[in-house]
């Protein structure tokens, strides 16, 4: 088949989950024999020719890189081009594009969209930004051939919101442990003696409470605070401000140094409270890391049992699980086994990439 994938910013993944999601996708079709393009992003104007990596075919569509248009304009200019490609089907990410996704219709080319989260419950939409989104949830149905759910959770939302019946496919984690080494040490950092957050530094994902916490907890173990985001400079100096010396700010981490730094944390905290799955904790799990999680439904789904969970919300009650997991170190060994054997048997890239495979066949053959 040759199968195309749209509406991330592209790869080698350098950005959030859905491009990770991408490229682990793309390399494994490619493997399997099937010819992939991924489309990114380019300025108008701007002369990118499509490349080659790893044998997948990467093409750059034009958009205007501002909060409000780069989404939409890149759908428009990438899903444009598919008639043009030979392309037998296009797994559209994010119901943000979705308004757009009938230019797969005018091209005769079937169309799977992988929903996300909810995302016009974020705070940093405004009006217009929540009345997109839902309009791209409704244009979902409207114009997919499948929807796809990342998370059980996510796909009862469809169905109870819209009658249908999307299909669940999580997400995977590839493990490629590293020993400690350049990146602890220009960080500072020691082997199991860090704390570990990983996520877009917008308000739903709570990286300004899991500070708070940690500052009025007292403990003296580093926290490590992974990510940024192009759009939430206030909200982004707002975290800077609160946080003490003992708060390490790392930026975006990709590849091997984020290997590195999931390879060695003491714990690993997922404070989200909007999306389905969440890439960075299926991974933390992969790597075998004690996690504590925000109580939210998606969250329980991935981690079941295997991990802790503090009150959704309550940064009080998040300052005294990193009490307790401070006082005592051995609390965390149990749940280290029971994330990494929770990960292995739920969240692999090759079941994940088969269940793909298996509906691209279906929906050629509709």
């Amino acid at each position: 088949m040759h199968i195309a994938i749209a509406g991330t910013r592209g790869i080698p993944a350098a950005y959030g989950g859905f491009e990770t999601f991408a490229q682990e996708l793309a390399q494994l079709l490619v493997e399997r024999g099937h010819q992939v393009t991924v489309f990114g992003r380019r300025k108008f104007g701007e002369n990118r020719e499509p490349i080659k990596l790893k044998g997948i075919d990467v093409r750059y569509s034009p958009t205007i890189f501002s909060k409000h248009l780069e989404t939409p304009l890149a759908a428009i200019t990438s899903l444009g081009s598919v008639g043009r490609l030979s392309v037998d089907v296009v797994l559209l990410c994010n119901a943000a594009n979705s308004p757009f996704a009938w230019l797969c219709r005018l091209a005769r080319v079937p169309v799977a969209i992988n929903v996300d989260g909810i995302e016009r419950r974020r705070s940093k939409w405004g009006l217009a930004g929540r009345l997109w989104y839902r309009l791209g949830e409704q244009c979902s149905v409207w114009f997919g051939d499948r929807v796809v759910a990342d998370a059980d959770v996510i796909a009862s939302y469809y169905r109870e919101r819209f009658g249908v019946s999307p299909v669940s496919i999580a997400y995977g984690a590839r493990v490629a442990r590293r020993e400690a080494g350049e990146v602890l040490a220009r960080f500072g950092l020691k082997s199991r003696e860090y704390l570990l957050y990983v996520s877009r530094f917008e308000p739903e994902n709570n990286a300004l409470g899991v500070v708070q916490a940690y500052r009025q907890s007292g403990i003296s173990i580093p926290l490590v605070m992974v990510g940024d985001a192009p759009y939430a400079k206030k909200y982004i100096e707002s975290v800077h401000r609160a946080a003490g010396p003992s708060v390490i700010f790392t930026g975006y981490q990709f590849g091997e140094s984020y290997q590195e730094l999931q390879s060695h944390a003491y714990a690993y905290i997922q404070a989200t409270e909007v999306g389905g799955t969440h890439p960075a904790l299926v991974e933390a799990m992969a790597y075998g890391n004690a996690i504590i999680a925000n109580d939210t439904p998606e969250h329980v789904e991935v981690l079941g049992d295997a991990g802790w969970y503090y009150n959704r919300n309550d940064f009080n009650d998040l300052s005294q699980k990193f009490k307790q997991i401070a006082d005592d170190p051995t609390v965390l060994i149990t749940l280290r086994e029971s994330a990494a054997r929770r990960a292995a048997i739920h969240f692999s890239w090759e079941n994940v990439t088969t269940q793909y495979e298996k509906l691209f066949v279906e929906m050629i053959e509709d």
